[in-house]
């Protein structure tokens, strides 16, 4: 019976950023598949409604705890963890989907910009990472880092993003090594462009928008950018039991945009 009620027993995923885009398609996908949710970002209208499309996906509201706050502060991290514990008692799967994008030549942008960069896509990450860890190590489970295609690529104008998504992936790989022993893997996806209000939030008008993503249809291989729910689906392969023998792994979902070259 012990057995049983083990094995029924739903995963336990704590998703940031799902307040929107990729974080929000994951939060309705895992939802879908019957994880019991911690959900974060900072908007908490929109997690609000996040939560809402969950319960119809099929969760009640006892399976989702929602924690808003900005991951950049330490008090925010720490209550994320502590209340995914009260309310679950485990973590299986920790996805960090929040980040953000800043353009602008590196002699045109202050140094400002950096660091807001590299706190919001690299430092809350590793903070909210290191706070989960004892409790993934516990139920050897899983870390899955949003990152970008931009990590290995390199693109003028997003400098400070591009650097920052390189961090990301070099953080994957190198904890991927140190949480081996502990039978936790590490992994990441490196999304193209993909239509969700990220590139809006970096200053993006919508007539711009629409010029981006018409021209997105030439840089990606596959003709389209990419939609926020073909990401989730790389992500809940990686956070879940058919991915066990894979770790420190970069999943291109980007339509083909990393092997284009002009010719």
């Amino acid at each position: 019976a012990t057995a049983a009620a083990a094995a029924a027993r739903m995963p336990v995923a704590v998703i940031t950023g799902a307040s929107s885009g990729i974080g929000r398609a994951t939060s309705i996908l895992f939802a879908q598949k019957k994880y019991q949710l911690s959900l974060t970002g900072r908007n908490e209208s929109a997690l609000a409604e996040v939560v809402d499309r969950c319960v119809e996906a099929g969760l009640s509201k006892d399976d989702i705890t929602v924690t808003a706050g900005d991951l950049s502060a330490a008090a925010t991290c720490d209550a994320i963890v502590s209340n995914t514990m009260s309310k679950f008692g485990r973590i299986d799967s920790l996805v960090n989907a929040a980040g953000i994008l800043t353009a602008g030549a590196v002699l045109d942008t202050p140094l400002a910009q950096y660091d807001q960069v590299f706190d919001t896509n690299v430092r809350s990450l590793v903070q909210l990472t290191r706070a989960a860890l004892p409790h993934i190590i516990a139920t050897k489970g899983t870390v899955v880092n949003v990152s970008s295609i931009n990590g290995p690529c390199p693109f003028p104008n997003v400098t400070y993003y591009c650097m920052s998504k390189s961090a990301v992936d070099q953080f994957t790989k190198c904890l991927a090594l140190e949480m081996a022993p502990n039978g936790v893997r590490v992994n990441a996806v490196c999304p193209g462009v993909t239509v969700t209000n990220l590139h809006k939030r970096a200053g993006q008008n919508d007539e711009t928008y629409a010029a981006f993503l018409e021209k997105s249809k030439t840089t990606h291989a596959l003709g389209r950018p990419g939609e926020p729910e073909e990401v989730a689906k790389a992500i809940l392969f990686l956070a879940g039991p058919d991915s066990t023998f894979t770790t420190g792994d970069l999943l291109r979902v980007d339509g083909g945009r990393g092997i284009m070259h002009p010719r």
